[in-house]
């Protein structure tokens, strides 16, 4: 399930908890169109303490979506994932090089403040 976030108008926030469909990709990606039809610089916050798992349908929209965007990439200017995987944490610092437009951080339980606070910084000109 995704459940959307408040947060400041550039940033797309959400918390991502049990099983991630490919509804609920469909969601998320409807989140970001949004913000990036409003705002010419994003920022995308996710919640995954409460996730466990991502169907095969939802990781396939997802590398989807995120080739589609492969030219926006630049307009993604800052990601905070809060997390206790530590693969999450690895694959944040694996992609980190080919997106270097893209700052990211990852942040621990309990530290879902201190994420929010980072995440709504106001964005860079483009």
């Amino acid at each position: 399930m995704i459940e959307i976030l408040p947060a400041p108008d550039h940033v797309a926030a959400v918390r991502m908890e049990g099983r991630l469909t490919a509804d609920d990709y469909d969601k998320l990606i409807a989140l970001i169109e949004a913000k990036l039809a409003d705002h010419p610089i994003i920022h995308v916050y996710a919640d995954t303490i409460p996730f466990d798992d991502i169907a095969p349908e939802a990781l396939a929209k997802d590398f989807a979506y995120s080739f589609s965007k492969i030219t926006q990439w630049p307009r993604f200017r800052r990601a905070a994932v809060v997390t206790d995987k530590g693969w999450m944490r690895m694959l944040l610092r694996a992609t980190a090089p080919f997106v270097p437009t893209l700052e990211s951080r990852a942040f621990g339980p309990g530290e879902q403040a201190e994420a929010l606070t980072w995440i709504s910084a106001a964005p860079d000109k483009a």
